[in-house]
């Protein structure tokens, strides 16, 4: 005989056996419990903001708690860095990791903090090639006739950048060491500028993630004379690579995300899981695609043997160069 109590008891059973494929998917029901921040430590605008939002959005939709983008710029980055780091290790703060990180654990020899130690690795995002600019007046078609130019016309070439200590930079950098050549460094304070001095002919060039300049290309107001990764560019599919004729000859920018080191590994866990579904999604890999980059997949572990291996590459382009923070 079934009395209210059974009753009662029989259908909390079955609501539980229907909640528990979430719970266990989810890995810990508890988190989150409220809004998570997710800081860029950037300006806001710009790639790093167009992908934090996309991604902040879809995880805002799949857990039920607001993801909010928090902009922290300064420092080439360790402003951001630095307040992560000071952050409960509890899953509501996380940054948006980039070559930066990866740059100044050599580059800068005043870090107050050691990236490897204080940040754990959560997932990757994207990664994005640089390319060679130059002004469409310079005689050069190849990035071999850049090197000769430069090689018979010594120091006269300037190269901008997005600022001292950044990808582009000590891509240049990297540039001038293996083509034994010689061009004036001249930073901006980021990339447009730099990429508006270089239509209008202030400058000579300049190496550029392809997000920000692709359409300059396109437009036909700067000639792009090669990329910096091991493989063509989707949205430059025309252009080369540097290191068809610089072998060895590669960089590029990337993006992840990182937490407090001591996060609980279920959290970190249950946020690459998340991080990596929305990067599968048709929406966002497609917007990823628009921007020029290729979206990176895999678990925690091996987003973090990726930071190891991006510091260490990045670790000899610094020391090849001799650039340093000064």
């Amino acid at each position: 005989m079934i009395t209210k109590r059974n009753f009662l008891r029989a259908a909390a059973c079955a609501a539980a056996s229907v909640a528990a494929p979430r719970a266990f998917a989810l890995g810990n029901p508890s988190y989150p419990s409220r809004s998570v921040k997710w800081v860029v430590p950037y300006a806001p605008g710009g790639a790093t903001d167009v992908l934090s939002r996309l991604l902040c959005q879809r995880l805002s939709d799949r857990l039920g708690q607001t993801f909010v983008v928090e902009n922290k710029p300064g420092a080439g980055s360790n402003i951001g860095t630095q307040a992560v780091i000071a952050s409960a290790p509890d899953g509501y703060t996380l940054l948006l990791t980039s070559t930066a990180n990866a740059i100044n654990a050599s580059f800068d020899p005043a870090l107050p903090y050691d990236f490897a130690k204080t940040i754990a690795p959560v997932a990757g995002v994207a990664r994005i090639p640089l390319v060679l600019l130059v002004n469409n007046d310079l005689p050069v078609q190849t990035v071999s006739d850049f090197i000769l130019y430069a090689r018979a016309n010594p120091g006269m070439l300037s190269i901008a950048s997005s600022g001292i200590g950044t990808s582009l930079h000590l891509s240049g950098e990297l540039f001038k060491a293996l083509a034994r050549v010689q061009f004036t460094h001249v930073p901006y304070r980021g990339s447009a500028p730099g990429l508006t001095d270089v239509m209008t002919g202030q400058v000579h060039g300049m190496f550029d993630n392809v997000t920000s300049s692709f359409e300059l290309v396109r437009a036909g107001k700067l000639r792009a004379l090669g990329v910096t990764t091991r493989e063509r560019s989707d949205v430059l599919p025309d252009v080369p690579l540097i290191a068809d004729t610089l072998p060895g000859y590669e960089t590029s920018s990337f993006y992840g995300v990182g937490a407090p080191q001591d996060t609980p590994r279920e959290i970190i866990d249950l946020l690459n899981r998340e991080i990596d579904a929305a990067l599968s999604d048709n929406e966002i890999r497609s917007r990823i695609a628009e921007l020029g980059a290729t979206v990176l997949h895999g678990n925690a572990s091996e987003f973090g043997s990726m930071l190891t291996e991006e510091t260490a590459r990045w670790r000899k382009v610094v020391q090849l160069s001799g650039a340093k923070k000064e």
